[in-house]
C-alpha cells in the first residue's frame, strides 16, 4: 500500500524532480548501509561471533522484510504467484547477482566452518522450496500446469525458521572460544552493546525505507523515458527487493566486509524459503501457485546458481574467486534473458 501511495505521487512530479529525487534517495541508502555494516561489524566483535552469523541472522532478517511485505500482500490479494515468484527471483538475484558483483569487486573471506554449515543449509532449503511445490500424483503435467504449495507447507517452513535461529545461536556460541575480543567491563559493555544494536537497527530501517521509495521513483524515470511498463516491472520486483541486500554488500566489500557481505546473501536466501514463501503461503488457503514457468526456467536456474555458489565455497581457498563471482553473474543475466523469452 505504501509503494502504490508513493507511485500515485510520483505519477505527478516532473522528470527532474524525480532524478533529484533519485539522487537524494541514493545517498541516504548509501549512508544507511554504511551505518548497518559499521555497527553489524561492530556487535558482532563485542559479542565475540563471526560477522557472517550477524549478516546471516539480524541484518538478513532486516534486508529480508521488503521481500515478506511484496509477497504476503501479494498473496492476500490473491497474486500467489507474484508472491512465489518475488521469493524465487530474490534468491537468484542475491545469488547470482549481488555475490557475482561483490566478487568481482574484491574476494570476498570465507569462514570455512561457518559458511560450509549455512551454505548447506540455504543449498537444502532450495531443495526444499522446489520438492514443496511438486506434484507428486501429477508428475506428468507438472510442465504443462505447474504445481501448488500448500498452506500448511507454509506453516511448516515458519516452524523450520524457528530451528534455523536455534542452530545459528548454538553456532556463535559454539564459535566464542575462538574469538578473541578485547571486552570492556561488564556494565559498560552492556551499554555498548545496546547503543551498537539500536543504531544497526537505525541502519535496516534506513536502508529498507530508502530502497521502498527508490523503487517506485526509478519506475516513475522508467516509464516518463519511454521504457515498456512490461519490462520495467520484469527487472525491479526481485531486483527492487533485494536492493538492501545489494547495498549492504557493497558498503561491506568497500569496508573491508566481505565476510558480512556473504552472510547476509546466505542468511537472505534461506529466509526468502522460510520466512518470505512460509509467511505468503500460511495466510492464503489454497497455497502459493507455482506456474508451468517456474519449472522451465526459474526452479532450474535458482537450483544451479545455488549449485555453483556450493561449488564455489568448496574449491576456494580463505577467499570465493572472481572466476565463481563471474560465472554466477553470467547465470544471473541468462536467468533474465530466460525470463523475458519464457516466462509468459
Amino acid at each position: 500500500m505504501m509503494e502504490t501511495g508513493i507511485q500515485a505521487l510520483m505519477a505527478q512530479e516532473a522528470l527532474p524532480v524525480l532524478l533529484l529525487l533519485m539522487a537524494l534517495t541514493v545517498v541516504v541508502l548509501g549512508k544507511g548501509a554504511d551505518l548497518l555494516v559499521d555497527e553489524a561489524v561492530g556487535v558482532s566483535r563485542q559479542l565475540g561471533v563471526s560477522p557472517l552469523l550477524i549478516g546471516a541472522t539480524i541484518v538478513s532478517l532486516g534486508t529480508t522484510l521488503p521481500e515478506a511485505a511484496v509477497s504476503v500482500l501479494a498473496a492476500v490479494q490473491g497474486r500467489p504467484g507474484i508472491a512465489l515468484g518475488n521469493a524465487v527471483g530474490s534468491i537468484i538475484c542475491n545469488t547470482g547477482l549481488i555475490i557475482g558483483l561483490a566478487t568481482l569487486w574484491a574476494p570476498l573471506p570465507l569462514d570455512r566452518r561457518l559458511v560450509n554449515r549455512q551454505g548447506w543449509v540455504q543449498f537444502c532449503a532450495g531443495l526444499l522450496l522446489v520438492a514443496a511445490c511438486i506434484p507428486f500424483f501429477h508428475m506428468r503435467q507438472v510442465l504443462l500446469q505447474g504445481g501448488m504449495l500448500p498452506q500448511f507447507i507454509g506453516i511448516l517452513f515458519l516452524l523450520l525458521l524457528a530451528g534455523y535461529f536455534w542452530l545459528s545461536l548454538r553456532w556463535s556460541h559454539g564459535g566464542q572460544e575462538q574469538a578473541v575480543v578485547q571486552r570492556p567491563a561488564q556494565s559498560t559493555e552492556r551499554v555498548l552493546q545496546s547503543r551498537s544494536v539500536i543504531k544497526l537497527l537505525c541502519g535496516i530501517v534506513l536502508v529498507v525505507a530508502a530502497s521502498d521509495v527508490l523503487i517506485p521513483i526509478v519506475q516513475a524515470i522508467a516509464l516518463r523515458l519511454a521504457i515498456p511498463e512490461g519490462v520495467v516491472s520484469a527487472t525491479l520486483v526481485a531486483f527492487g527487493t533485494s536492493l538492501p541486500e545489494l547495498v549492504t554488500a557493497v558498503a561491506a566489500v568497500r569496508k573491508g566486509a566481505g565476510e558480512l557481505a556473504i552472510g547476509n546473501v546466505i542468511g537472505a536466501n534461506i529466509l526468502n524459503v522460510l520466512f518470505v514463501v512460509g509467511a505468503a503461503a500460511s495466510v492464503t488457503r489454497p497455497g502459493l501457485l507455482a506456474p508451468p514457468h517456474f519449472f522451465h526456467t526459474l526452479f532450474p536456474a535458482m537450483l544451479i546458481i545455488l549449485a555453483v555458489f556450493r561449488v564455489g565455497i568448496h574449491f576456494s581457498g580463505a577467499h570465493l574467486k572472481r572466476v565463481f563471482g563471474l560465472v554466477l553473474l553470467g547465470l544471473y543475466m541468462g536467468t533474465t534473458l530466460l525470463s523475458y523469452t519464457h516466462g509468459g
